[in-house]
């Protein structure tokens, strides 16, 4: 993240709330055209989920504080696995070390890994280098014996240059909005590039694999053993998730949430992917804006809904997005509580507030102990 959620998880969601690109570059799953899974599904529902999760982000951050850290790092996954009691975890983020560390730590503590690296803005040749090293270090896991999945990427579109124009994610954000770029190119060369990225994983991978699409992406699911989906709508009934998910089962694929999750404000699950866009970091320090209103309440409450969901279809795996973001504190003060516009089910607090450079420590959120409750529930499913 180029600013934790502020900036890089906008660009990283942006996808799910950039109004008309989907309607521009075509729908790829129609609701009317969606089918029933046939068997295999109807045994899904009645087994629920196979895997619940949370994403674990290694991103560089901000300051040397919000860094990512080996030590932090094996904590926070023994934390996922005993306390939150998540059977599977989701690494992504960029570097093939902390990538790679992370996900070392994962198997060693028997979670199911879903091992994404998300380098952008490089050129293509970089980012599927990355990709390539990545895989191989999950297939050396999986010939050890761990249960790992390969997802070559996310929502290449926004991250990959050359598919939407910007000489970066901030300048293609802003192209998608005014409707600067051309729908069928924007097609050619996104289905270009994950055919391309397709061919590397399975180059140097022989497990699973997958992608995490927006809601809206034309993706070739042909290419890919699992289909993912950044997943954050919001309906008023519980009939309408259904409806809409069911869409992504017309492949005949076992389908897997790669991301679900909301703010830490009330009227948050209506703003979808767009929650974080509610601060000002041309302010320093940086501010909140509007007058939201702090609700974990809202947070956990929506995460409960979506799981039900989700069980109740039978997909493969739910991923809760996201575990921490150090670069967006808490504060008692709402002015500066950034974690309000953050989408982790645990707040990060710094030691000194005012100090950029302070260390911090992080605290469970409401949202945490309803996926605590609901991921113990299930333990007694046990993964294939």
């Amino acid at each position: 993240m180029v600013r934790s959620e502020g900036i890089s998880r906008a660009q990283f969601l942006v996808g799910a709330g950039a109004a008309g690109v989907a309607a521009a570059a075509g729908s790829v799953l129609p609701a009317e055209r969606a089918e029933a899974a046939g068997t295999a599904g109807r045994e899904a529902r009645r087994r629920g989920l196979t895997y619940r999760g949370v994403c674990y982000e290694v991103a560089e951050g901000e300051t040397p504080g919000t860094a990512w850290s080996a030590a932090r790092m094996r904590k926070d996954l023994r934390v996922i696995k005993e306390e939150l009691h998540a059977s599977s975890v989701k690494v992504t983020g960029d570097g093939v070390d902390r990538l790679t560390a992370t996900s070392s730590e994962a198997a060693e503590r028997g979670l199911h890994v879903w091992l994404e690296p998300t380098l952008g803005d490089r050129p293509e040749r970089e980012i599927l280098d990355h990709l390539a090293e990545a895989g191989r270090h999950a297939e050396r896991l999986r010939r050890q014996g761990a249960r790992v999945l390969l997802s070559v990427g996310c929502e290449f579109w926004l991250y990959v240059p050359g598919i939407v124009p910007g000489d970066d994610v901030t300048e293609r954000i802003k192209n998608l909005l005014a409707g600067n770029f051309d729908p069928d190119r924007m097609r050619r060369r996104l289905h270009s590039f994950t055919a391309r990225a397709a061919k590397t994983g399975r180059s140097v991978f022989r497990g699973e694999m997958s992608y995490a699409a927006a809601q809206d992406d034309e993706v070739d699911w042909s290419l890919f053993d699992i289909v993912g989906i950044d997943y954050y709508s919001f309906f008023p009934c519980r009939a309408d998730y259904v409806r809409e998910l069911t869409t992504y089962q017309r492949w005949g694929k076992p389908v897997a949430i790669s991301e679900f999750g909301t703010c830490t404000f009330k009227g948050a699950p209506q703003q979808g992917g767009m929650g974080w866009n509610n601060v000002d970091y041309d302010k320093q320090p940086p501010e909140i804006t509007g007058k939201l209103v702090r609700s974990e309440r809202t947070q956990a409450a929506y995460l409960a809904d979506m799981l039900e969901v989700f069980e109740s279809m039978g997909l493969y795996a739910a991923m809760a997005y996201t575990f921490v973001t150090p670069d967006a504190p808490h504060s008692p003060e709402p002015r500066y509580d950034l974690d309000m516009a953050s989408y982790s089910i645990v707040k990060a607090i710094k030691d000194r507030p005012h100090d950029p450079e302070s260390d911090w420590h992080w605290e469970p959120k409401q949202a945490f102990h309803a996926l605590a409750r609901h991921y113990d529930r299930a333990r007694c499913r046990p993964a294939p």
